[in-house]
């Protein structure tokens, strides 16, 4: 057992001198990325270059039921579940990597009842005394070792990309948890909007069924034309058709959201039916500097993990043109019986170094090689798209942002001009100076309005979500 141990020291010391600093393949260096110094679109709607923390955006708010549904969903999405699973994967296989640096052992016995041929070669050519057992039982124990040396990295560019693999994992699940926090307030302020717009129609509604009752009992009693009165019931029945529209998308978004909190689609039919307002806009909205931005979006900073993780593979491909060494070694007891077996006659060892060498392969290795530069381009390429997508989801985000308010002001002008016409039209129709068309065309104008207003303040507010989920805002553990 001397012997042996002296072989492995000897020969492990070898090869770990000639291991010491040769890792074949690129070292991988971060891509160098030039962020704008400001934004280009204008910060006109409250926004602010000064740093904020996008992470509790929701909470901003101020709606208690939001951040419940927000609560539940991180805690029960069956998305993140899946993300969590993949984190869970990625340590695994990471591990496994890890493990190939080690050296591996086995432990093995046996017990087998066996009989030679008498006509083997060399033996049956042999005279041999009839007392010769060719029948006899064997008894094996022992255990054997063996240790890949990474003389040329490539395990430890194993290690290196399954590092980088479990970053980039961990990284796509904060991206999952980021997309999940705006559908749920996308569709929570759809829930809201929809439940807006359908009382301004039935209240419409109810207008323009009293307007049709007045109408009818006028023309029975020869004060207007049957005109008015097929007029006022088609701007009744108008309205009344987009009321099952809204009815079908409220509903729609109302399941949506059952379902990304993990639960059966109309889970939560009653608890969002009371009517509730739209989350308000915030006055001030600090969203940093582009520069900011590559540090907190999860997928420019996956990105970047995985052109990581690319790198290192070329190096592993590399690795396969050089030869691997090896030590390895068994030591055991064998006997053909039970009682001497393990005495010092029936021990058995081997140890040494092994060195095996791919000398013709058909150019296999350099064509991996050459695939996994090829994929290391796509994916740098990747990560240089995914920052560009970033700068231009948050410019397009700002520029809705500041833009729909703009808009939703001048409905908000419009809409006190229209009841201020509709009053008027009321009025001069009363004295006999206008027609009753005019009236109607008041109504419609306000309702549209009051229609297009609640719209934009929609807009406004899934456009600050927006603007939240492009700047990176997620969860804060």
């Amino acid at each position: 057992m001397k012997t042996i141990h002296s072989i492995f020291a000897g020969s492990a010391g070898l090869l770990l001198v000639v291991a010491a600093g040769c890792t074949v393949g690129p070292n991988y260096q971060p891509p160098k990325t030039a962020a704008p110094a400001q934004w280009s679109a204008a910060l006109a709607a409250g926004e602010t270059n000064r740093a904020g923390d996008p992470a509790g955006w929701w909470r901003k708010f101020n709606d208690p039921q939001l951040d419940s549904l927000v609560d539940q969903a991180v805690r029960s999405n069956l998305d993140l579940r899946i993300a969590g699973a993949r984190v869970r994967e990625a340590r695994a296989q990471y591990r496994i990597a890890a493990a190939d640096q080690w050296p591996t052992a086995n432990a093995d016995g046996s017990y087998a009842r066996q009989n030679q041929s008498k006509h083997q070669p060399l033996l049956g050519a042999m005279p041999l005394p009839a007392s010769v057992p060719f029948e006899n039982d064997v008894y094996q124990a022992g255990f054997d070792a063996a240790w890949e040396v990474d003389v040329f990295g490539g395990t430890r560019r194993e290690v290196e990309a399954g590092r980088a693999e479990v970053a980039a994992t961990e990284l796509d699940r904060r991206t999952a948890v980021v997309t999940l926090l705006g559908e749920i307030a996308r569709n929570y302020a759809d829930v809201r909007g929809y439940q807006r717009r359908l009382a301004l129609a039935n209240a419409n509604l109810k207008i323009q069924a009293d307007t049709l009752a007045i109408t009818q009992d006028r023309f029975t009693n020869g004060l207007t034309s049957d005109l008015d009165v097929q007029q006022a019931s088609t701007y009744l029945s108008t309205t009344r058709a987009n009321v099952p529209a809204l009815e079908q998308a409220l509903e729609t978004s109302m399941r949506r959201l059952g379902v990304l909190l993990g639960q059966p689609p109309g889970a939560l039919l009653a608890e969002l039916a009371p009517e509730k307002p739209i989350p308000a806009a915030l006055p001030e909205v600090p969203v940093g500097l582009p520069s900011d931005l590559l540090r907190r979006r999860p997928d420019v900073q996956a990105a970047e993990r995985k052109l990581a993780a690319a790198t290192a593979r070329i190096g592993i491909a590399t690795a396969d043109l050089f030869p691997k060494f090896s030590l390895t070694g068994s030591v055991g007891f064998e006997s053909v019986g039970a009682s001497d077996w393990f005495t010092a006659g029936s021990r058995f060892w081997s140890a040494g170094p092994t060195v095996q060498w791919k000398i013709f392969d058909a150019g296999r290795i350099r064509a991996n090689i050459r695939v996994q530069d090829a994929r290391q381009e796509q994916v740098l390429a990747n990560y240089e798209k995914v920052v560009l997508t970033s700068f231009e989801e948050v410019e397009n985000a700002l520029t809705a942002y500041a833009k729909e308010q703009t808009r939703r002001q001048a409905l908000a002008d419009a809409e006190k001009s229209s009841q201020e016409s509709l009053h008027l039209a009321n009025q001069l129709y009363t004295e006999g100076l206008v027609n009753f068309i005019n009236v109607l065309d008041a109504e419609r104008s306000l309702f549209q309005t009051q229609d297009a207003l609640a719209q934009s303040d929609l807009a406004v507010t899934k456009n600050l979500i927006a603007l939240y989920k492009s700047l990176g805002g997620g969860w804060d553990n």
